[in-house]
């Protein structure tokens, strides 16, 4: 028997029928030491895969080539529960003052956190939201599970006029908030499609004819309220001056800035944020990881 078909042999031996390697030795005439020899070479010669099949379990190569295309912190990959391992990423990081945006998916983050998840992080809202109910729902809740306290941006997301945006940051107990927010020691956010289901759409910010204005002049979606084309650049200079909350710049000079993103619709978003510098770690699934990974 040839050495590769031996080592397929003992392979089969030991992972089908659960053999013990004393047991193969006697079975194929071989010594222990050898049928371990041959165990380790049906792994290095890819005749045997282990895959951990876990729902939260990552996939540490696609992780890795993440990283090492992109200069990511970190990445963490799933196979389709990604506000989970965005949960999980959270309780590993322990952070002491969060910057939180808002939308589904970090209402999804929220909902998975487990209690105790940091100790005492104070968590802050980093741009105006859709309504006082649903900033309300997100900051605090991650603030609770994290044994802290929320820190509420008291603003719109979008103003329909310049000067009452700029009097609104004006404002005192507004612009302690966005000072606050501007030296978190980390930031987490997602992004949002620039469709008519968007969540600017959905609350009356925009109308669906803005979006697709907006889509014609190159806009692939949203990060934290405001449109990027491919290039991460802002669409509409008017509608973004509008926009109250932290800007790109402060995102792209951040430590740690963890975009959690998933799902075929925001592929584009996805690569234009990763792919441009607008987030240090990434949390995704599978199929948006393989998506970036593709030659563009």
């Amino acid at each position: 028997m040839d050495e590769e078909l031996l080592a397929v042999r003992v392979a089969e031996l030991y992972y089908d029928q659960n053999k013990t390697q004393d047991e193969i030795g006697a079975q194929l005439g071989i010594s222990r030491f050898k049928a371990g020899r041959m165990l380790s070479q049906a792994r290095e010669r890819g005749i045997v895969r282990i895959e951990v099949v876990h729902p939260r379990a990552r996939l540490a190569p696609l992780e890795r080539q993440l990283r090492d295309r992109f200069g990511l912190t970190d990445a963490v990959i799933v196979r389709d529960d990604v506000p989970q391992a965005a949960a999980d990423y959270l309780a590993e990081l322990r952070p002491r003052t969060l910057g939180v945006s808002w939308g589904r998916t970090l209402d999804a983050i929220a909902e998975r956190l487990a209690i105790g998840f940091a100790s005492g992080v104070t968590v802050v809202q980093i741009n105006g939201a859709m309504s006082a109910s649903r900033r309300t729902e997100i900051t605090a809740t991650i603030a609770q599970r994290g044994g802290g306290t929320s820190v509420l941006l008291p603003s719109p997301a979008i103003l329909e006029r310049l000067e009452t945006k700029r009097a609104i940051e004006a404002d005192r107990t507004v612009a302690d908030v966005l000072a606050k927010a501007a030296t978190a020691s980390a930031y987490l956010y997602s992004a949002g499609v620039a469709d008519e289901s968007s969540v600017l759409v959905e609350s009356g910010y925009l109308t669906p004819a803005d979006v697709t204005e907006l889509v014609r002049r190159g806009a692939v979606g949203d990060v934290v309220g405001r449109y990027i084309d491919s290039a991460g650049n802002i669409v509409d200079a008017e509608l973004d001056a509008r926009t109250v909350g932290l800007g790109l710049d402060q995102l792209r000079s951040a430590k740690t800035a963890i975009f959690a993103v998933a799902g075929a619709a925001k592929h584009d978003v996805a690569r234009a944020i990763v792919t441009n510098g607008l987030c240090t770690v990434l949390v995704s699934d599978e199929s948006t990881a393989r998506a970036l990974l593709e030659e563009k």
